[in-house]
């Protein structure tokens, strides 16, 4: 099979935050896949296919007089872009207990080891939303728990909830590559019974879950609450990232709208991941 082409914007962002968080939010809305952050700005991808000349004309970040950031844009193979993410690509060590590295790196003596090849997808764990949420799945009782992980990127986050005694975990999302590579990294990090399919919260029917985890943005988060909570089960949990601190109040609303309670938050860089019960 040939690879696919894609468009590579080497954005440089002064000063970088948190002007770097809120373009890779609005460059997601609009299609990119994918992102290498730096110390002086930002890596975005998105597949030739998707893209036009027009595509940000929308990204309101560009236009704000705060910060200043320019960008040059070229053509890049996806075998070059998996070079540029292993020469960008790190390990990371969660609570001390959970490590997230590429094939390539030595593995080290921790209780949840978690390989991840991400390719073009989101959830290397680097990102502050991916981060929080491990940190949120390492603290809770997983065992012989039904586990739903909507938009699930690279599947890391279902990978740390099957290693840690969840019975069955589902894991969604709406990109074809998402869905490719996370069963690529399930199948490498030996979590057979972590189901992956292709599609958005349409996709769940009469599914019941003890825990469901969301890390998308705040609009679709929104949208799709009422239909997280229609497959909860009683005494559930719901886990939310991938929206800032200023949208906490927003979307803890919907959620007690649909008879959730609020629980605890973490925040990173002001990124929030929230814990709501049923």
């Amino acid at each position: 099979m040939s690879n696919n082409i894609y468009i590579e914007y080497n954005f440089m962002v002064d000063p970088p935050q948190p002007a770097s968080d809120i373009l890779i939010a609005e460059l997601g809305a609009v299609g990119f896949e994918s992102f290498v952050e730096e110390e002086d700005g930002v890596l975005a991808y998105i597949q030739k296919k998707d893209w036009d000349a027009t595509i940000l004309e929308s990204i309101t970040i560009l236009k704000n007089t705060n910060f200043k950031i320019t960008f040059v844009r070229k053509e890049i193979e996806q075998e070059n872009w998996n070079a540029t993410w292993e020469q960008n690509f790190q390990p990371i060590l969660v609570d001390g207990v959970c490590m997230v590295r590429a094939p390539f790196h030595e593995k080290q003596e921790v209780a949840y080891d978690i390989i991840i090849e991400p390719k073009m997808s989101f959830g290397t764990g680097h990102h502050e939303t991916t981060h929080m949420m491990l940190q949120h799945i390492l603290d809770l009782e997983l065992q012989d728990k039904a586990v739903l992980d909507m938009g699930s990127g690279t599947g890391v986050l279902a990978i740390l909830a099957a290693m840690r005694g969840a019975s069955s975990v589902d894991a969604i999302d709406i990109d074809n590559w998402c869905y490719v590579n996370a069963k690529e990294n399930i199948s490498r990090n030996s979590v057979g019974f972590v189901n992956v399919y292709e599609g958005d919260a349409n996709v769940l029917e009469a599914q019941r879950y003890d825990i469901i985890i969301a890390n998308i943005n705040r609009n679709i988060l929104l949208e799709d609450i009422s239909k997280y909570v229609s497959c909860l089960e009683t005494k559930g949990i719901l886990l939310l990232s991938g929206f800032y601190k200023e949208d906490l109040n927003l979307i803890t609303q919907e959620c007690i709208k649909e008879g959730l309670r609020f629980e605890k938050n973490l925040e990173k860089n002001n990124w929030v991941a929230a814990k709501y019960v049923f």
